[in-house]
């Protein structure tokens, strides 16, 4: 995926939400807004938009000093932990455990305040056990899960990480061992080590950090130590949109699980917004 032209009203958009949760102060806000617009000036349009949205928000931090996502995202954390035990339970009752954990971590996704100002988490998880999923590779990705040893998982959003560790746990009990990615430091309301602890996700598998600030996974922006943790393992679980256009590796097993948010990846899939996914690589 490229950058559209459609990108960049999006790109000032996201940097608008940023500037609002990270300072109240009108005249800073303009001052890092103009400066953010040279960055979209300069987006190197034969990349993914996750490139551009990754310098972006790197200026925004280093001009505000300080991260503005920090607090919505452990807010969102806890209101994801609050729904954990009846989620774990709607998962154990069901026929297919793996199926319903896979679902409701696509229905996670939809958790992010990078993009939107407000999500409604309970009537999202209603509708994702109910929507029909538009690619769905889920056969597959049985067959793969039930046919490894061992699976590397990249997270994507704080709130959405809750539904992960259900999915987690849930291929854990069936002998995997998982090892679960988190960026290196803040960007956005993606998940870092401070969120793997507060979901309680430190406490159910291996959980390593990218070495990376980087919207999506962006390989050459990694650290040595993560590309060949990733190297040895075959099979990779991807999360969220920013890591669907990023990560690609043909010589990997890869499940994108996401929901398409925006009009120019949803125009490229061809199929509504919102559209949810489990799609295998390749496909």
């Amino acid at each position: 995926m490229k950058v559209d032209l459609d990108c960049f009203p999006c790109f000032l958009k996201q940097a608008l939400i940023a500037l609002r949760l990270g300072t109240k102060d009108s005249t800073l806000q303009e001052r890092i807004l103009k400066s953010v617009i040279e960055e979209v000036v300069h987006a190197d349009t034969s990349r993914p938009p996750a490139h551009t949205t990754t310098f972006i928000h790197r200026k925004i931090r280093e001009l505000l000093k300080a991260d503005p996502f920090v607090g919505i995202k452990s807010e969102y954390n806890q209101s994801a932990l609050r729904l954990f035990h009846a989620l774990k339970d709607i998962v154990a009752s069901s026929k297919d455990p793996l199926w319903t954990a896979a679902r409701l971590a696509i229905a996670g996704n939809v958790i992010d305040f990078g993009i939107f100002t407000s999500v409604n988490i309970e009537g999202t998880v209603e509708k994702a056990l109910e929507q029909t999923i538009a690619i769905d590779d889920y056969a597959f990705f049985r067959e793969a899960v039930s046919g490894s040893e061992e699976v590397f998982y990249l997270l994507d959003n704080a709130g959405e990480i809750v539904f992960d560790r259900i999915l987690i746990e849930t291929m854990q009990s069936k002998g995997v061992h998982v090892v679960a990615v988190v960026k290196g430091s803040p960007v956005i309301n993606d998940c870092t080590i401070g969120d793997a602890v507060e979901s309680g996700l430190m406490d159910v598998c291996e959980v390593i950090d990218n070495g990376s600030d980087a919207v999506g996974t962006i390989l050459e922006l990694t650290s040595e130590e993560f590309k060949e943790r990733c190297a040895r393992i075959p099979l990779v679980i991807s999360k969220g949109q920013a890591n669907f256009e990023t990560f690609q590796d043909r010589g990997k097993e890869i499940y994108y699980l996401f929901q398409s948010k925006c009009e120019v990846l949803s125009r490229e899939l061809g199929l509504p917004i919102g559209a949810m996914l489990l799609k295998k690589s390749g496909d």
